[in-house]
C-alpha cells in the first residue's frame, strides 16, 4: 500500500486516470487530506516493480499536462527576460516541440536527449521503498537537475525563434525587392531536383551561363543572396509574374521557400504534368 498526496483536485483525477490506463489491478481510495489537500491510498495486485513504473509515468503524465507550460513560461520570463507574450507563445510551443518531438528535427536540435526519462527517473528514484509520495514536495525540492535542463532547452527554442525571425526578416526583403522589379519573364518553369532545372516560357533550358548572366546583372548582395545560389537566386533575378513548379515533393525545402517568397504567383503541379517534351525526352 502506498499514499500519494496532490494538492490540487485536477492533478489529483487526472493521477488517478493515467494509472488506470498503465494498470487495471489496483485499488484506489481517495480522501480529503487538511494539510496536503487529497491523499490517495494505492492498494495494487500486480509485481511491485510494474506498479512503480506505473506509478512513476503516471506522474510524468500529470507534470506535463499540468505544470510543465508554467514552468516553461516562468523560465522564459524570468530567466530569459521575455515580456512580449506573441513571443513568448511562440518560444512556448517551440520548447514543446523540442522537449516531445519525435521527428528528426527535434531529435537532432536537442541531441537526442529524453526530459521525459529524466522526470521518471526522479518521480521513479521517490517511489523506492516510500509509503508516501508528495507530488507538490518532489516538484519544489527535487527538480533541480530538470530545471537546469529545461532552461537549457528554452534557450534552444530562442535560438530557433531567433532563427526564425532572421528568416522571415530575410524573406519579407526579398518580398519587397521583387515587388519593385520588372519582371524579364513571365512564365518560368521549375523542375524540382537536388538542384533546379529552370525553363523559359516556351520550354527551352535555361544553361547555367544564362541564368549567371542575369544574375550577374542584379545586385543580389543587397538582399543577402550568393551570387553562386543556383536555386532561388535565378528566380529573384528574374522576377517572373508566375513561376510553374513540378515534382512530386511540394514540402521539400527549396521548393517551401520559392512558395514562401513568391506566395500566388506560384502554382506546383506533379511531375508528369510538365507540358514540353525537353523533360520527357531526358
Amino acid at each position: 500500500m502506498l499514499e500519494v498526496y496532490f494538492r490540487s483536485n485536477d492533478e489529483t483525477m487526472n493521477f488517478c486516470d493515467y494509472l488506470f490506463s498503465y494498470s487495471k489491478k489496483i485499488d484506489l481510495h481517495w480522501q480529503k487530506d487538511a494539510e496536503w489537500g487529497n491523499r490517495i491510498q494505492v492498494n495494487y495486485n500486480i509485481e511491485q516493480e510494474r506498479m512503480k513504473d506505473a506509478l512513476a509515468n503516471a506522474m510524468v503524465d500529470v507534470f506535463n499536462h499540468h505544470r510543465l507550460t508554467t514552468m516553461m513560461r516562468e523560465i522564459i520570463e524570468g530567466v530569459y527576460y521575455y515580456t512580449n507574450q506573441d513571443e513568448i507563445e511562440r518560444i512556448m510551443d517551440l520548447t514543446q516541440w523540442i522537449f516531445t518531438g519525435e521527428d528528426e528535427d527535434s531529435l537532432f536540435v536537442r541531441d537526442i536527449k529524453d526530459p521525459n526519462g529524466l522526470l521518471r527517473s526522479i518521480f521513479f528514484s521517490h517511489i523506492q521503498d516510500a509509503t508516501s509520495i508528495h507530488f507538490d514536495s518532489i516538484i519544489k525540492f527535487r527538480f533541480t537537475v530538470f530545471k537546469e535542463q529545461l532552461i537549457h532547452l528554452v534557450g534552444l527554442a530562442i535560438d530557433e525563434f531567433k532563427r526564425e525571425e532572421d528568416h522571415q526578416a530575410f524573406i519579407d526583403m526579398l518580398r519587397e525587392y521583387i515587388a519593385k522589379k520588372q519582371p524579364i519573364y513571365d512564365t518560368i518553369h521549375v523542375i524540382q531536383g537536388n538542384a533546379f532545372t529552370f525553363f523559359k516560357p516556351t520550354g527551352e533550358r535555361f544553361s547555367n551561363m544564362e541564368l549567371r548572366k542575369i544574375m550577374h546583372e542584379e545586385p543580389l548582395y543587397i538582399v543577402g543572396l550568393d551570387g553562386n545560389e543556383m536555386n532561388l537566386a535565378p528566380l529573384v533575378s528574374m522576377a517572373p509574374k508566375n513561376i510553374k513548379i513540378y515534382g512530386d515533393h511540394p514540402s521539400e525545402p527549396k521548393t517551401l521557400t520559392i512558395i514562401n517568397v513568391f506566395q500566388e504567383k506560384v502554382d506546383f503541379m506533379p511531375h508528369h504534368s510538365f507540358p514540353f517534351t525537353f523533360h520527357k525526352n531526358n
